[in-house]
């Protein structure tokens, strides 16, 4: 399948072009990862009012059915990333799975339901005593508290200079969380304080192993996605083909270098799984 033509663009390594050939060959045993925010919905403001792309929904109806599986992995909540972006009772998507706070939480479309662990205790103290400590650190002004369930997450988008705030925000916040038994996952202008044991890569390696799959692809866009990619490379590592792409490649220079595709944020993301769903074999004929 590899030396035929198709109108999808060419990853830029050798392994990249060996995954998507996989994937392109068996597309029934093929999984595709996808983060949430900045993969399938644009960068905004305020993070509650995240939607997924308007073509994102119609494009994974497409593809679905002509994979093996599709897997939206995410640090927000599972039923918050299912609602954010349109997944529930949508024709192609009866399969869909979505792995929330890190693979903490499971949400499948075949029931509609999402299965969680008990709340870690770190979060609940964390949480509370938060308030107190960013004003007591002078970061209150332009910073605020998302309350994410089984996390808690510091923003500083909305700061006179986010990156300043980040910065200075990271080395107290990385206390905070040790003192609680959490792990601090920076991310883009945000600080996320969560428990520990699960990440993109744990959640997604996982995965792949439950559904037995002969390559993946995966895409996303930030810090929290270096996981899933060295799940990817540890995957190619034991013989199964995978392909990462990174979506938007200012940002994340970490992530973009490690790639072996580079698209311009959502939208390219969207006509990049819209044209896989094109060239692939409907499903009753793969």
């Amino acid at each position: 399948m590899g030396s035929q033509p198709h109108s999808l663009p060419t990853p830029v390594t050798d392994a990249g072009r060996e995954g998507l050939d996989a994937l392109l060959r068996e597309p029934r045993r093929a999984v595709i990862g996808l983060d949430f925010d900045g993969t399938l919905a644009d960068i905004v403001p305020d993070p509650e009012q995240a939607r997924a792309h308007p073509g994102a929904v119609p494009a994974l109806s497409a593809l679905a059915p002509c994979v093996g599986s599709v897997a939206v992995i995410t640090g927000r909540p599972a039923g918050v990333a299912v609602r954010y972006g349109g997944f529930a009772g949508v024709p192609g998507l009866e399969h869909l799975v979505v792995l929330g706070h890190y693979g903490a939480e499971r949400w499948d479309a075949v029931s509609g339901t999402v299965r969680a662990p008990a709340p870690h205790p770190g979060v609940a103290a964390a949480r509370a005593e938060l308030p107190g400590f960013l004003e007591s650190i002078g970061a209150w002004r332009g910073t605020w508290i998302e309350e994410k369930g089984q996390a808690v997450a510091v923003h500083t988008r909305r700061a006179s200079d986010p990156q300043a705030a980040f910065e200075a925000l990271r080395e107290p916040l990385a206390a905070l969380a040790t003192r609680h038994g959490l792990l601090l996952e920076p991310g883009r202008a945000v600080l996320e304080l969560r428990p520990p044991g699960m990440d993109k890569g744990v959640a997604l390696a996982e995965y792949v192993r439950e559904v037995e799959a002969g390559s993946v692809l995966y895409a996303g866009d930030d810090l929290g996605d270096l996981a899933a990619f060295a799940a990817v490379e540890k995957l190619r590592s034991d013989g199964v083909p995978g392909l990462l792409v990174c979506s938007g490649s200012g940002e994340v220079p970490e992530l973009a270098e490690r790639a072996d595709l580079l698209v311009p944020g959502p939208s390219a993301v969207v006509d990049f799984l819209s044209g896989l769903a094109q060239v692939l074999p409907p499903p009753a004929a793969a």
